[in-house]
């Protein structure tokens, strides 16, 4: 399986609640709406909005990942009234490995309503059925057990904690580690 033969062209997916979706500069208002929340952002590798241009500015490089065939996020819209909540997606997909990461963002007025829960299984059933992945991992960092409570309603599984793994907002942060693969998916 190559990148550019899923990237290449985006499919929308749907769950009950939500409408997963190639983001547009369209979506800059609902972007900045919870982009510029520092709890959003907190546990992110990215600090929060100040502008509407920032919103933009991602959205432009979202764009430019869909035209170039990369790996990309989804933007989450709400079937009840087609506000985008939050981006979901896979990095670190190492085909030849046939594994990839989830990452996720959501506006703190759905958190604990399960929306990402419903977004993340969504994306894994893509990433099994139409990547052909054997693995999905996803990483927290240790304070953020929303995250892990979102991999683990998910099906994965606790693989432990990685010490220091990354510098990121001034200092060292320790990672969880969490994973699912294919024969384990339901």
């Amino acid at each position: 399986m190559k990148i550019e033969d899923i990237y290449g062209d985006l499919p929308s997916l749907e769950t009950d609640r939500l409408i997963l979706r190639k983001l547009t500069l369209e979506d800059a208002t609902d972007v900045f709406e919870y982009a510029r929340e520092p709890d959003v952002a907190r546990y992110l590798t990215w600090e929060p909005h100040r502008s509407i241009d920032d919103s933009k500015g991602f959205l432009n490089f979202m764009i430019e990942r869909y035209k170039d065939n990369q790996v990309s996020d989804w933007g989450i819209v709400l079937k009840e009234n087609n506000k985008l909540i939050g981006t979901v997606g896979f990095i670190r997909w190492s085909p030849d490995n046939f594994r990839a990461e989830v990452g996720y963002a959501l506006s703190k007025e759905y958190w604990g309503q399960g929306m990402m829960t419903e977004a993340v299984k969504e994306i894994m059933k893509f990433g099994f059925d139409k990547m052909e992945l054997n693995r999905i991992e996803g990483r927290t960092w240790i304070e953020n057990i929303g995250s892990q409570a979102v991999l683990k309603k998910a099906g994965m599984t606790f693989e432990g904690t990685m010490r220091e793994q990354i510098f990121l907002k001034g200092k060292y942060v320790d990672h969880t580690l969490y994973s699912i693969l294919k024969k384990e998916y339901v």
